[in-house]
């Protein structure tokens, strides 16, 4: 071994001998940290990367699943109540092909998937049927695929077409959703999951379809539509509105200043209209004109004459025509525009609002009411035909309140500012206690450390300490002297060999320590003294 090396052990196991016992503890407990720490951080670095195998399973094909990853020794793990199986990242697609080989998972939604194992002798009933639970199926897995939904079924109504029926149903559907934990579908969500449904299947309306959750609440009903929908969309309304005549009175009077109250009726029903348009073109050709024309030429003479009251005859006169007479008759079919237009009003309609605005009579004392009434009026869109009303009143506002909330809000913010002046005293409180014990402790730990170290020296190093003080008087009531004690150092010895540079070693040692602490040095020296007296 190299000369370096080995006396760098030699001074690393000096080192350790000099450590006390409660350093040799600290010592040995920061490098259990150490190896835990560096073996904690190995572990996370190798732990292999988790993706999903599988899921949506159901406990047959999970428990199929399972059997074969123990088979071929492949780590997993479990999640969503054992619906999801998680591998390593790099046998994921290893183990999706061996499942399919194997025909797992075998339990599916279906979808389009079922039509192809029909055959072709299945009746026209089973088509019917296998189509409705493909489109269930599909239906069911893009609703599984929005976010927080766990588990979707579809169930599709869908009448059959005939032709000894005056009316036609259309179809409806009935859509159950499971959320996950802790998950509950908005007002856009449940909408989006109606309007997917009704234009994935033809004739079907938004409103024929229902949506209920997991807790049998329903938040979608047939002919209904979601169920609370124009309640929020009338206070959505209704909001709009007051914010929109708020900013412009904010503006013309002041903040503060007034007040504005919009009530709103929305219409809860919906329906169908249907109607139909006949106009004529301008300046379009006929489609097509048939002309009848009839001429007849009489001889002239007499006549028998003509039947006149009572059936007598009447001799007829004449008036020197001779009984010639022509007639035409045209029949034309012209072209006419047919417009049939079918509309679908939906619930959410406004039938009536008012709107009520009050204002600060202590300060808008030179605002005319009539002119405020007229903005009002053009902002909010008030339509006097379906009975919308608009009022404006000048009125002292109650500032009583005003001043109990604005006491309130100032006693609540000096709450908050001591709360937080007491927090940030607390924590100066800890910081300033734990580094005041980190500082006690680095002086305990110096001084203690001093200590050891004047007390270092061991027995065999002293056995030269009499001969270091020869020619020094010791008397037998020896007192610690009040000065440091000096003692003249050897002569500078010539080159020393073996036990006399041991000796002169252990002579600078002895005048360090008694130039260092003289009390310690008198004592051990008195010590030493005693222990050669005869007995």
């Amino acid at each position: 071994m190299p000369t370096q090396v080995s006396s760098a052990f030699r001074r690393f196991a000096a080192t350790l001998r000099e450590f006390t016992l409660a350093q040799r503890t600290v010592a040995i407990i920061g490098v259990a940290v150490l190896v835990l720490g560096v073996a904690a951080l190995t572990m996370w670095a190798t732990k292999p990367s988790y993706t999903p195998l599988f899921s949506g399973l159901s406990a047959t094909d999970a428990s199929s699943i399972v059997d074969q990853l123990n088979t071929d020794g492949i780590p997993y793990q479990l999640s969503n109540g054992g619906a999801t199986i998680l591998v390593p990242k790099d046998n994921v697609y290893d183990e999706r092909l061996k499942a399919a080989a194997a025909g797992l998972p075998s339990s599916s939604t279906g979808g389009y998937s079922l039509l192809d194992k029909m055959g072709v002798t299945a009746s026209e009933f089973q088509q019917s049927v296998t189509y409705k639970r493909a489109l269930e199926g599909e239906l069911a897995s893009t609703i599984e695929a929005m976010k927080g939904v766990k588990t979707a079924s579809v169930r599709l109504a869908i009448p059959e077409e005939t032709v000894f029926v005056s009316t036609k149903k259309d179809p409806t559907a009935s859509v159950f959703v499971e959320t996950q934990n802790g998950v509950t579908l908005s007002s856009d969500q449940v909408q989006a999951i109606v309007h997917l449904t009704s234009a994935s299947i033809e004739n079907m309306a938004p409103t024929d379809v229902a949506v209920i959750d997991a807790q049998g609440v329903v938040l979608s009903a047939v002919g209904v539509g979601a169920t609370g929908s124009a309640d929020k969309q009338a206070s959505d309304y209704e909001s709009r509105v007051r914010t929109a005549v708020q900013t412009m009175l904010d503006k013309v009077v002041g903040p503060g200043n007034s007040t504005v109250v919009v009530a709103a009726d929305m219409s809860r029903e919906s329906a169908q209209q249907t109607s139909e348009t006949y106009t004529s073109p301008t300046q379009a050709p006929a489609l097509n004109e048939a002309v009848k024309k009839e001429t007849y030429t009489g001889a002239g003479g007499s006549q028998a004459g003509v039947l006149g009251p009572d059936n007598i005859a009447v001799p007829a006169g004449t008036d020197g025509k001779d009984g010639t007479f022509t007639s035409e008759d045209t029949t034309r079919n012209n072209a006419l525009n047919k417009v049939t237009e079918e509309r679908t009003i939906p619930a959410g309609a406004v039938t009536r609002q008012t709107v009520s605005v009050a204002l600060n009579a202590d300060a808008t004392s030179g605002v005319n009411v009539n002119d405020i009434t007229n903005l009002v009026t053009a902002a909010a869109g008030i339509d006097t035909t379906r009975g919308d009303a608009v009022t404006v009143a000048s009125v002292s506002f109650n500032s009583a309140g005003a001043k109990a909330a604005a006491d309130a809000l100032a006693q609540a913010e000096q709450q908050a500012a001591a709360e937080r002046f007491a927090a940030i005293v607390r924590l100066a409180i800890i910081v300033g206690g734990a580094v005041i014990t980190f500082v006690l402790g680095l002086i305990l730990y110096a001084r203690r450390s001093r200590r050891q170290t004047r007390e270092s020296i061991e027995l065999g190093e002293l056995s030269e300490a009499p001969a270091a003080l020869e020619g020094t008087a010791m008397p037998a009531g020896l007192e610690a002297p009040t000065v440091p004690l000096l003692i003249a150092p050897p002569p500078a010895p010539e080159p020393p060999d073996g036990a006399t540079a041991e000796a002169s070693r252990r002579r600078a040692e002895i005048d360090s320590l008694a130039g260092r602490d003289p009390q310690k040095a008198a004592d051990f020296l008195r010590g030493l003294m005693d222990d050669r007296q005869p007995v």
